[in-house]
């Protein structure tokens, strides 16, 4: 067999009891005095490492005799378990000790004033849904709501609105591929009521929030889905005039006590049917009769056009199943965005889409 490496061919006495105690004596010293991981690292690599005297014995042992090359190696070994034990001891004490440090220097003291970020606030148009729904809460009524993809019976047919109506046209309306499918986006929330009304008992009275659909124009005054809040009651003698004293009192609510007016329309889903007009809030109706003092907001008309309304048309409640000799009802329904633009001042319902924080939070005071 080839003589060993000089270089790794450790002394004779390496291997004696006495020699290897003291070099396990002087690694554990070196590892208890280091104060860093780096310290550590270089104690590891001093005392354990492939040239340390205690890697170097390691490689050697395989030149003793085999009548001495079991106990050295049983010496051996137990000199290197003291010194990895060692070091790993210590390691758990270095790990523990820049953890508290870590802790200490990033402490804060939360008695101290901080600088807040810039907060949200929630959408405008989300606020002013919820604040809706508080008015008919607090009134008794129940919030409703449905699918976006509606039927399309849903959407027409069950509201009196017949097959060659305008608003069922591609023009008017976006439908759901295949056309076969009889699927559409809803244009409204009045499938709603129809739900409602097929699947409640009566008496019924509910409001709809929720989104909607169109075929529009995206513009300062038009988006092709925006938001509307509609409302159903149906029971036993309800008339034209409980429709119009539910609205004044959302209006005085929304609006600080604005006056409301309704005059004759037309609807396919009520009979007799009515727009309802909001007494414009800047010039409250006074440049109707003063030419002289122009309202750019009402167009000096004196009032401005909130929603449409009307008694529920009894074709309606027939398709659901209800008898129109013994219950009635009136409807309601107007845009969010409209009513936001007229609550607060919003010129361009662009700025409702667009998701810049900086517009909720400018409405979030007035608006919730």
């Amino acid at each position: 067999m080839p003589a060993p490496d000089s270089q790794l061919e450790p002394p004779a006495q390496s291997f004696e009891a006495a020699a290897l105690e003291h070099l396990t004596a002087a690694a554990v010293q070196a590892v208890a005095a280091a104060a860093t991981a780096a310290d550590l690292k270089a104690a590891r690599a001093a005392h354990l490492g492939e040239r340390s005297p205690l890697g170097l014995a390691g490689r050697a042992i395989g030149g003793l005799d085999p009548a001495e090359r079991k106990t050295a190696g049983l010496r051996l070994g137990a000199a290197r378990g003291l010194v990895a034990d060692a070091l790993a001891a210590r390691e758990a004490e270095l790990s523990a000790a820049e953890l508290a440090a870590r802790l200490a220097a990033e402490r804060v003291d939360v008695s101290l004033p901080a600088d807040l970020g810039p907060v949200g606030a929630p959408h405008p148009i989300t606020a002013l849904m919820e604040d809706l729904g508080d008015v008919f809460a607090a009134m008794g009524w129940e919030i409703a709501e449905g699918p976006e993809v509606e039927a399309e019976w849903m959407n027409f047919d069950a509201l009196n609105i017949g097959p060659h109506h305008p608003a069922r046209a591609a023009s008017d309306t976006l439908f759901v591929a295949p056309a076969e499918s009889r699927l559409v986006l809803r244009t409204h929330t009045s499938p709603v009521q129809v739900r409602s009304l097929l699947s409640r008992p009566l008496p019924v009275y509910i409001v709809c929030p929720g989104k909607v659909y169109r075929a529009d124009e995206f513009d300062a005054t038009h988006v092709p889905a925006f938001h509307q809040i509609e409302g159903l009651a149906v029971d036993e003698g309800l008339a034209l005039g409980h429709l119009k004293g539910t609205l004044d009192h959302l209006a005085a609510v929304m609006f600080d006590g604005v006056r409301t007016r309704i005059r004759p329309s037309y609807f396919p889903f009520t009979e007799p049917s009515a727009e309802i007009d909001l007494e414009c809030f800047v010039c409250h109706g006074a440049s109707a009769d003063d030419p002289s003092r122009p309202c750019r907001t009402c167009s000096s008309e004196g009032w401005i056009e909130w929603g449409g309304c009307g008694v529920v048309n009894p074709r309606v409640l027939a398709a659901c199943g209800i008898d129109p000799e013994r219950y009635s009802g009136f409807a309601f329904g107007m845009g969010v965005e409209r009513t936001l633009m007229f609550r607060n001042g919003a010129a361009d319902m662009r700025d409702m889409v667009e998701g810049d924080i900086r517009f909720s939070r400018a409405l979030a005071g007035v608006a919730r």
